[in-house]
């Protein structure tokens, strides 16, 4: 069996900058067990598979470990294969995924992508995360993942990790963020446990960092950075019970698994 792959950096403008994830497009549905065999020897934070159904696409992610519920590096990146490679013409994908319904477009030189908002409640804060982050945050939120919110940029950018710790946090990943310097916030995410020690952009996190700030700066527009040393640039929206967030990406490898 031969099964098309594409290499993509998401959330950049440049090769070997933003996250890059794996995306097959599939005929029809193999196994579980082959696709996650498949990113796991992609070994990549991410690989997506989809399958085109009539008018939609049914998508879904695998880190090198898991198959997760929602991932928007790969979301980005497989728009950007059926925008680039499969059908040119089009303006708008709409992916039917474990997450809902997921429309992504283009505008301008942007790939938009809709995804549900996950606002965090306010929790106690892990032990663990503590260690896992080497300093206490000013409060922690929980959603699918913690987000543990700090005072300063410099303080996310100087985190003491310990990914033995964070791999004992009860949550998919752990988010760290705080107020940008020159953006609107900055973020790091963490995801030991699914094999991800640092992912360099989440899309994803998002969806929970967004409903937060925009409580906190009192706006619904934000430009974010995430400070993962590939780094990533997101343009994101608040949208009530969605999340916009866009950003660009750029094609790095083109091929075929022989399976």
């Amino acid at each position: 069996m031969r099964i098309p792959i594409y290499q993509v950096d998401a959330f950049t403008d440049k090769q070997f900058k933003g996250n890059p994830a794996a995306v097959c497009p599939l005929t029809e549905w193999i196994t579980d067990d082959l696709m996650q065999n498949i990113a796991a020897e992609n070994n990549l934070s991410e690989t997506a598979f989809f399958v085109k159904k009539e008018h939609k696409y049914e998508l879904r992610w695998f880190t090198p470990k898991v198959e997760v519920d929602l991932c928007g590096h790969a979301t980005l990146a497989s728009a950007y294969v059926i925008f680039s490679y499969l059908d040119k013409t089009s303006r708008k994908v709409i992916f039917h995924t474990k997450s809902g319904m997921l429309k992504v477009s283009r505008e301008g030189n942007l790939l938009s992508m809709f995804f549900p908002s996950r606002e965090g409640e306010k929790s106690e804060i892990p032990e663990a995360l503590i260690k896992g982050l080497g300093k206490r945050p000013k409060e922690v939120y929980k959603s699918r993942d913690y987000m543990a919110v700090f005072e300063t940029e410099q303080e996310i950018m100087d985190l003491s990790l310990n990914m033995n710790e964070l791999k004992k946090v009860n949550g998919l990943g752990v988010i760290a963020t705080a107020k940008g310097n020159e953006v609107d916030f900055v973020s790091r995410f963490f995801a030991p446990k699914e094999g991800i020690d640092e992912d360099p952009v989440t899309g994803s996190a998002h969806c929970t960092l967004v409903p937060y700030w925009k409580k906190v700066l009192g706006k619904n527009e934000f430009v974010a950075l995430q400070l993962s040393p590939r780094g990533g640039k997101l343009f994101c929206a608040d949208l009530d019970d969605m999340v916009k967030i866009s950003g660009k990406a750029v094609s790095y490898l083109e091929g075929y698994i022989n399976v």
